[in-house]
């Protein structure tokens, strides 16, 4: 009988074990999230990876920002690119000019739905000497006039200097360009840029003929700077003709503006002037072959030094180069949500 008993004490365990268990409810699997895999907008050459913070607030598949933070020509660089879809109707090219001079980042600040800004083009105090053009409308000229020393006297030249633009339906330009006449509204683009050398006698001012095969240029809005960078798919940096020297060869911070043969824009900063961490920057030909290892066909250089900064999601994406900090721009480019 105590055998017995005890069998049947331990069923009852073991059914009223059971039992418990059977009731117990099973905890809810962990979604595992799915990682989303991003198709990047251009061939990324090696060294350049999506940055998914940079471009956590971007419309998906249109535009996006990489970085770069290795070994260019033989030196630390970091640089940040950001890549946009120019025929996106939902995207905005908005060139601006401030009479007074502001940071990228009060630019940035100063409008709703912006992805972007990047330093516009050359100035000096509060005016502007490269082109400002937005909506078709003209608020500043690259610079027609410029004095330089011809057989010991101060003589006037006539640059044809490079600008980036966009039609109404986004497509992109870059050409060598002049506002002919006595305004600022009849811009002609020309094939190659006028030929002047300093301390040689300076070639004729621009005209509807010269240099030749000159044309309207018929963009909406548009960024001016210099010298050209990338022209027709290869390197073609037009220093000397444009007349412009800004440390050409020596490693500096670095703003550019660029286009692929796919239409897709593209927006360079490079971080310079900072010795203790260990970015001097580039100079122009290094930028040029950057510019050509991300895919663009035409490219412009923008002004650079202490000038130099992009701005996305509010935040600056390089160190400044100057020691104050963020130097305040006259003018601007700023990609946003039309």
């Amino acid at each position: 009988m105590k055998k017995l008993s005890s069998f049947f004490l331990i069923t009852s365990l073991i059914v009223s074990v059971s039992c418990k268990k059977s009731t117990t409810p099973t905890p809810a699997p962990i979604p595992v999230p799915v990682p989303i895999v991003v198709t990047p907008l251009i061939t990324l050459p090696a060294g350049w990876k999506f940055n998914n913070t940079l471009s956590i607030n971007f419309p998906l598949g249109s535009i996006q920002a990489y970085k770069f933070d290795t070994i260019w020509a033989g030196r630390n660089t970091k640089a940040v690119c950001l890549v946009y879809n120019s025929a996106n109707t939902g995207i905005e090219f908005k060139p601006v000019l401030s009479a007074t001079a502001k940071k990228p980042t009060e630019f940035f600040a100063q409008e709703t739905g912006v992805y972007a800004c990047i330093n516009g083009g050359y100035f000096g105090g509060n005016q502007s000497f490269s082109l400002v053009k937005y909506n078709n409308t003209v608020s500043s000229a690259n610079v027609k006039i410029l004095n330089r020393t011809f057989n010991g006297n101060s003589t006037p030249y006539y640059p044809t200097r490079a600008a980036f633009g966009v039609t109404a339906a986004g497509v992109p330009s870059i050409n060598w360009i002049y506002s002919v006449g006595a305004g600022n509204d009849n811009i002609y683009s020309y094939p190659t840029a006028s030929p002047n050398v300093e301390g040689q006698a300076p070639q004729p001012e621009p005209t509807a003929s010269f240099p030749t095969g000159g044309s309207t240029w018929n963009v909406a809005s548009a960024i001016g700077g210099s010298p050209m960078l990338v022209k027709n798919n290869a390197v073609n940096i037009s220093d000397v003709a444009e007349l412009i020297s800004i440390n050409n060869t020596t490693s500096r911070p670095r703003s550019a503006i660029g286009y692929t043969a796919s239409g897709m824009v593209v927006i360079l900063v490079i971080e310079g002037d900072n010795a203790a961490g260990g970015y001097v920057g580039m100079n122009l030909v290094e930028l040029a072959d950057m510019m050509r290892s991300l895919s663009c066909t035409n490219a412009i250089n923008l002004d650079g030094g202490g000038s130099s900064m992009m701005v996305i999601g509010g935040q600056q994406v390089i160190r400044p180069g100057d020691a104050a900090g963020e130097r305040p721009v006259v003018s601007a480019a700023i990609i946003k949500q039309r």
